[in-house]
């Protein structure tokens, strides 16, 4: 008898509508498409010709961007090539053979860096501060190495709206200062250009894509642990304003396209003291 309930209700759910399914995968898929086209074009991140190195962590952002960089490669109006890069930082029980794997059958070039981060970074942090700060200056100078050696004329980061954001709060907050992330920088040894093409995608769509894409995720154990860290605290204020005030985000992450210098009080990007009234114009009330 309890067999027999337990197949009626087994039955009785529902199931879900492949159509429906492919059809919100399109939608989120043109969305993003959408969101990193304009990326790109806005901020003249691609040329003829570019050998284009993405940074693959094995997270839902790096994933994603890898997936939006070969649709733009087999779609867009010029040619470039891209280059999957993951740094294999030795983090105890990482799973050295999913990358790899994935990225074979994706059939997309790749290269694995191996180097023992982990220890340097656990080494060189005192105990109860995060581990952020080292981890992240160690990466870069490796990726950026290994950048020159292969020829990469461009190094793609999967830093999304969301990152933008929460870098302005945490500087404004933390750090007395109004910056966020650039969409294109050039390092500071001058060698290499990073560009973000998620620039203008919430964390929350790519999420969505991640999961119809059932990307294998693979969690950062060095870091994922630290719970309170200033920038999660950001998060979950921003997921308070989603839930809150919808738009909010998304506008903030607009206006660090749409500065007006003359209404901060940066001196040495406004010249202030040259500021002079303007007598040459006539009022009104003075003509008659």
């Amino acid at each position: 008898m309890a067999d027999s309930q337990v197949r009626i209700k087994q039955s009785t759910v529902p199931k879900r509508d492949p159509r429906k399914h492919q059809y919100e995968k399109n939608k989120c898929h043109k969305k993003l498409r959408r969101l990193v086209g304009e990326a790109l074009t806005d901020f003249n991140m691609l040329s003829e010709g570019d050998k284009v190195m993405v940074c693959l962590s094995g997270g839902k952002d790096s994933y994603t961007l890898l997936d939006m960089m070969l649709s733009f490669k087999q779609h867009a109006p010029i040619n470039f090539d891209v280059v999957a890069v993951n740094l294999d930082q030795k983090q105890p029980g990482f799973p050295e053979q999913v990358l790899p794997e994935y990225l074979s059958d994706l059939g997309v070039p790749f290269d694995i860096i191996e180097q023992d981060t982990y220890s340097v970074v656990k080494a060189l942090t005192p105990e109860g501060k995060t581990t952020c700060p080292v981890c992240s200056r160690l990466r870069r100078g490796i990726l950026y190495s290994h950048a020159q050696r292969i020829g990469a004329t461009k190094i793609a980061l999967g830093h999304h709206l969301d990152d933008v954001v929460e870098t302005l709060l945490l500087n404004m907050f933390y750090g007395a200062k109004l910056k966020a992330m650039p969409a294109k920088l050039r390092s500071d040894d001058g060698r290499n250009i990073l560009i973000r093409p998620l620039y203008y995608c919430r964390e929350s769509l790519i999420g969505r894509w991640s999961e119809f894409q059932r990307h294998p995720i693979i969690p950062c154990n060095l870091c994922g642990s630290q719970d309170n860290l200033q920038r999660q605290v950001i998060k979950q204020m921003l997921a308070g304003w989603d839930a809150t005030h919808p738009g909010r985000v998304d506008n903030i992450g607009r206006s660090v396209n749409n500065v007006t210098l003359s209404h901060l009080g940066d001196r040495q990007l406004f010249d202030f003291d040259a500021l002079q009234a303007d007598t040459s114009r006539i009022d009104v009330t003075e003509i008659g």
